[in-house]
């Protein structure tokens, strides 16, 4: 199965991939049942929220649900401790009973995992009994290895991929499936023009391993989301809705950029609430159906107002008015 894979990378890497920018692949937002279309039973991301979080995390989820969100997507267990911000597993996953929350994907730090320099990886077992335990469909690796993004190379990836697939080998066992969340590190060039990412995709197996594109940075990267949906059609079950501040809009990826780390692209940065930036959701909601999309979380690493339920609510607001109801 491996050899079909490379041969499918060998055939991509020299498409081009603007074509789908110029000309929006016209699919429905929408699930053919009203009401049940990822950008109507719209979720969150909860890094967005970390600080309240770790200060009350019943109040937090409480006012999530409040606000009208239908899921979430996990982050930060104490793997040691089995806990949630402070709470037992069990009583997270009542919290978020008790207020009709869902949880279909959670972020794992799968970071060692993914590295080949090191040899104390992180338990996917208890992950996955983790995810299991809340009724999860996706163990999400939210980023490669970071100790050096300048360093990854081709065969890091190809390692990666193939440590994704190990993975998903396990967790097809009980029924969950590995994602991955990309960065923009992904999108720097590799040998022959290829990307991080395009490696990641092309060497993992489909059966075991989905995508969650992260919107805000692939076009920070200077790419377009709809240009992946039809370069690797059916691959993103699950996006991040985050958008762009529209003063910050400058590619970080490319030439010179590329030999800098994150600390010193920082300044470049700034993120905005949904519908608020840059970034065309409008269109890119039409490619949904074409990218295999089953999940989609609003999104914000960094928010600047002081109320930060103020700022869910307004990217929620404009997914409920403007993309929950594209036809």
């Amino acid at each position: 199965m491996m050899n079909n894979a490379r041969r499918k990378f060998l055939k991509h890497a020299g498409i081009g991939i603007s074509a789908a920018f110029l000309s929006p692949y016209l699919f429905s937002c929408e699930s053919k049942k009203a009401g049940t279309g990822p950008f109507q039973q719209i979720g969150i991301q909860l890094y967005t929220l970390r600080d309240e979080l770790a200060q009350a995390p019943i109040a937090t989820l409480e006012k999530i649900a409040k606000i009208g969100y239908k899921h979430v997507e996990t982050f930060g267990v104490d793997v040691q401790k089995g806990t949630f911000f402070g709470l037992a597993i069990k009583e997270f996953k009542k919290v978020l009973d008790d207020n009709n929350l869902q949880t279909h994907s959670g972020h794992y730090d799968l970071s060692k995992y993914l590295s080949q320099t090191h040899t104390d990886k992180e338990n996917v077992e208890r992950y996955v009994e983790i995810a299991n335990e809340l009724g999860q469909s996706y163990v999400v690796a939210p980023v490669t290895p970071m100790f050096d993004i300048n360093a990854l190379k081709s065969k890091d990836y190809q390692y990666a991929a193939d440590q994704l697939n190990k993975a998903g080998e396990i967790s097809k066992k009980s029924n969950i499936k590995m994602g991955y969340h990309n960065h923009f590190w992904e999108f720097r060039d590799q040998p022959n023009g290829t990307k991080g990412l395009d490696i990641l995709i092309a060497f993992t197996e489909p059966d075991l391993v989905d995508f969650e594109l992260d919107l805000y940075w692939i076009e920070k990267s200077g790419l377009s989301p709809q240009s992946y949906f039809e370069k690797y059609p059916n691959r993103f079950s699950m996006w991040h809705v985050k958008d762009m501040d529209r003063g910050f809009t400058t590619p970080i990826v490319g030439g010179e950029q590329d030999k800098l780390g994150f600390e010193a692209l920082i300044k470049e940065i700034k993120y905005a609430e949904v519908g608020s930036g840059s970034i065309d959701f409008t269109n890119i909601c039409r490619y949904a159906e074409k990218s295999g999309l089953k999940y989609a979380f609003v999104e914000q690493d960094d928010i600047y107002i002081s109320d930060k339920f103020a700022s869910i609510k307004k990217s929620y607001d404009y997914v409920e008015a403007k993309l929950a109801t594209i036809q």
